[in-house]
């Protein structure tokens, strides 16, 4: 009993410390996992109401959660979860591949506008080389890349892909992804940690093919790496050719180098790495300029014996180069877990506690979704009463834009308050909306006298009668900040 008490102690202090710091700017995530039908739609084939409203709980729920950004999985095995002439509708969500949603909508566009109506980011994830996931069956119309290209695709460890060594292939998965971009309004594109596939043991990927015609006497891994880093480099090109403000963000294994293998990398043993592995220098990536934010896989826990969760995240966040560092949090691991440190909420609290203490302007995101049903510990509640009781606006990023919106111009009718915005460009803008005492100082970063983030142009306080004081802020699709209003009382 003495040591229960003494748990729940711990725990309260965590949340009560995170509480203290919340931070007004924080990366605020949930992966939504398709493939499998691991977090939605429940199963294939329901019927496009029941997609639509499964997905409305989910955003709802995630939004009660503190999040302000979905990660959602709209292309997980070389098709779609949307309307494409290039690949086919996915059967994760019909039910058959190449199959589309009855009654007939586009998803993408249906999840976009439910997530910018909470507010929240939406970042469309691809798989950009996964092919098929069982590479002895291929359910793909004969029009699809794996009929039309059998060349570019290698079956490895029971999977098939698209072989990054061929630069048509990856010129290939450029186009879906730009076709995304150019079609749908997201406002990220994410990438997870399949490049070249994780090493089966005793098997070599089979790509002597494509190394034999373009390697030119290269070292097998500096080619393979390199092949991932052109197609990172020109993905980065592409899409912000199209529209300059578009995100890339990539999620990669929690390693990138072992120590013991480079004395730049973390004092870890993992069995794979990104570089040695994945053939993903991501830190490179972080140099170049060429992502905007990474978001590794950080899902071991503390003191673990091989990657423990208190040595990856600053080694991360100080590779950081004027990039942001979000990190991916195990929730999965919570999962019907018997024993160990994930059967209760301090694991995950501790970790949420060092992200907000050692690595300002930073964020997190669980994987995944659904794990909040399948959790026993009362995950949410310490969550919501503790860690996201204020809101967080998603960090900005001024190497993308850095020029706020104006700031709007308040007045009272009645008990409303109601504002307007001179916006030239017609850009869609946000509201934040601040309440402070009569006598409080006006005091932008106090997130806890944030009442509001809205997209309307006026407010009216659930809580008339007080004397408080309010102003307005604009922000615009990149979270950049307008000065504040002028102040108005009621």
């Amino acid at each position: 009993m003495l040591r229960i008490i003494l748990s729940l102690a711990l725990i309260i202090s965590i949340c009560s410390a995170a509480q203290a710091q919340s931070p007004k700017r924080e990366f605020r995530g949930a992966w939504i996992a398709t493939v499998a039908n691991i977090d939605w739609p429940s199963k294939p084939g329901l019927p496009s109401v029941e997609q639509r409203q499964e997905f409305i709980r989910v955003l709802d729920r995630l939004k009660d959660d503190g999040c302000n950004a979905v990660i959602v999985q709209v292309r997980p095995v070389s098709d779609a979860f949307y309307a494409s002439k290039k690949e086919p509708w996915s059967h994760y969500l019909t039910g058959k591949q190449g199959e589309a949603p009855f009654p007939y909508y586009d998803p993408l566009v249906f999840m976009i506008e439910e997530a910018h109506k909470r507010n929240m980011e939406f970042h469309a994830w691809f798989n950009p080389f996964r092919a098929l996931m069982n590479s002895a069956k291929n359910p793909n119309p004969m029009d699809h890349v794996t009929h039309t290209h059998k060349d570019w695709v290698i079956s490895y460890g029971g999977k098939s892909q698209l072989d990054p060594g061929i630069p048509e292939a990856r010129d290939y998965v450029i186009s879906v992804i730009t076709d995304v971009v150019k079609r749908y309004d997201i406002d990220a594109v994410h990438l997870d940690d399949y490049f070249y596939p994780y090493r089966v043991p005793g098997k070599e990927f089979g790509d002597n093919k494509s190394y034999a015609r373009y390697g030119h006497g290269m070292d097998k891994g500096d080619w393979r790496r390199d092949n991932v880093s052109r197609f990172i480099s020109l993905l980065n090109t592409s899409i912000k050719n199209i529209k300059p403000y578009m995100k890339l963000g990539i999620s990669p294994f929690g390693i990138w180098r072992n120590k013991s293998k480079d004395p730049m990398g973390s004092d870890t043993r993992g069995g794979q790495t990104n570089y040695d592995d994945l053939y993903a220098d991501v830190v490179m990536w972080l140099e170049k300029g060429w992502v905007d934010y990474m978001m590794p896989q950080l899902y071991w826990e503390h003191n673990h014996r091989a990657a423990p969760f208190e040595v990856l995240l600053p080694w991360w966040y100080d590779r950081c180069f004027k990039r942001h560092v979000y990190y991916g949090l195990g929730l999965y691991r919570m999962a019907g877990a018997k024993s160990g440190p994930w059967t209760s909420a301090k694991e995950l609290m501790w970790q949420l506690r060092d992200i907000r203490g050692k690595c300002p302007n930073s964020g997190y995101a669980f994987y995944s979704a659904s794990c909040f049903d399948k959790i026993k510990a009362p995950v949410e509640d310490s969550l919501r009463q503790n860690f996201v009781k204020y809101p967080a606006l998603v960090p900005p990023m001024p190497w993308l834009d850095n020029e706020a919106p104006n700031a709007p111009t308040v007045t009272v009718n009645g008990k409303t308050l109601e504002w307007q915005t001179k916006n030239p460009t017609n850009e869609p803008l946000r509201y934040v909306v601040y309440r402070f005492g009569e006598k409080e100082e006006i005091d932008l970063e106090r997130n806890d006298r944030i009442v509001s983030i809205q997209q309307g142009t006026s407010y009216k306080d659930p809580e008339p009668g007080k004397k408080n004081k309010y102003v307005v802020t604009a922000l615009d699709r990149m979270w950049n900040e307008s000065e504040p209003s002028n102040t108005v009382a009621q």
